[in-house]
């Protein structure tokens, strides 16, 4: 299964559209959140709605540039996962949406505690199980602020600026693929146990990544390969 992924389009939709004319045939298109250019969160419906157009199975969650009311929005058009789940051939998407407090002239900045709400429906099924990450192998989660302590949530001084609780959430339910932006300058993919952890970079910057998955049909998932691009 071929899974594009990307995040921070930042209302770019001149990237968007040479992505879509590079990459029309993913299955499944993954978008980490900012849909808004900063300082402009008008820009964040036109954006998606050329995204929706460009492919047929999206799923989103909204970034800290992105109004918080946006998330309903996103919803309107079928693809949010924030604070849901949704399920595609045996796959369960969910996702956190927007990021944590830093500079304050974001509208979209949340405590620790609620990033982690946003995942609670998938709390709540685990319960308390002992065998963490045991049914989760095909759990996908988005979320635009990264998990702490990778390379994805490293800024060009070397500081981890992650979420510690969502670092936690990862470590206790290992899904499969965590999809991450937030830190442009942290364009990589790392694991956390069993967990594939991706930051594409911004594609307002051109950067993108792919991401193939095998599995399915009562064989585990697994991440076959991660490739981190970037439009010329």
């Amino acid at each position: 299964m071929k899974i594009l992924v990307i995040s921070d389009g930042h209302g770019n939709l001149e990237t968007l559209s040479r992505l879509a004319d590079k990459e029309k045939d993913a299955e499944i298109v993954l978008f980490g959140g900012d849909f808004a250019a900063l300082g402009d969160t008008e820009s964040a419906l036109p954006y998606l709605e050329r995204l929706t157009k460009a492919w047929d199975r999206v799923f989103a969650v909204t970034g800290n540039a992105d109004e918080p009311w946006f998330r309903d929005t996103v919803d309107e058009y079928d693809c949010s996962v924030e604070g849901s789940l949704a399920y595609y051939s045996s796959l369960i998407f969910t996702g956190s949406g927007g990021a944590s407090h830093f500079t304050g002239d974001t509208p979209n900045e949340r405590s620790d505690e609620q990033l982690c709400e946003d995942l609670s429906l998938v709390e709540e099924s685990a319960g308390d199980s002992e065998t963490p990450g045991e049914s989760w192998n095909n759990l996908v989660v988005l979320m635009h602020n990264p998990p702490k302590d990778t390379t994805c949530d490293r800024i060009h001084s070397g500081v981890h600026v992650g979420s510690p609780l969502l670092r936690d959430f990862v470590e206790r339910r290992q899904p499969l693929l965590v999809v991450c932006g937030h830190i442009h300058e942290a364009v990589s993919t790392d694991t956390i146990g069993t967990t594939t952890i991706v930051n594409p970079g911004s594609l307002a910057e051109g950067r993108y990544a792919i991401v193939e998955i095998g599995g399915g049909k009562g064989e585990p998932y697994v991440v076959n390969s991660v490739r981190l691009e970037q439009l010329s």
